[in-house]
């Protein structure tokens, strides 16, 4: 499902206006997106957990010349799925 067909569904399940359905889905991801940005996490109850989390900086390697290089700190967002959405997905 990509993001016109979750607008699409969202529209046909609460009775909205694609335009307004799509204002929704936008705001939500907004919302995720600032929360993360200002170090919150965003917990939906029975759907799951929006967090950010510190990756180390590591050595990898160039996989054509076999070079060393440096990968810098960076900060991940990572998604952590609740019990209600396991339970409707097994």
């Amino acid at each position: 499902m990509n993001k016109n067909e979750l607008v699409a569904a969202v529209a046909d399940q609460a009775g909205l206006s694609k335009a307004d359905a799509g204002e929704a889905v936008d705001a939500v991801f907004s919302a995720i997106e600032g929360a993360l940005k200002a170090g919150d996490e965003v917990r939906v109850v029975g759907f799951g957990t929006f967090s950010v989390t510190e990756r180390a900086a590591s050595t990898g390697r160039n996989p054509r010349t076999g070079e060393s290089i440096q990968i810098q700190a960076s900060k991940q967002p990572k998604f952590k799925a609740g019990k209600g959405l396991k339970d409707a997905v097994n």
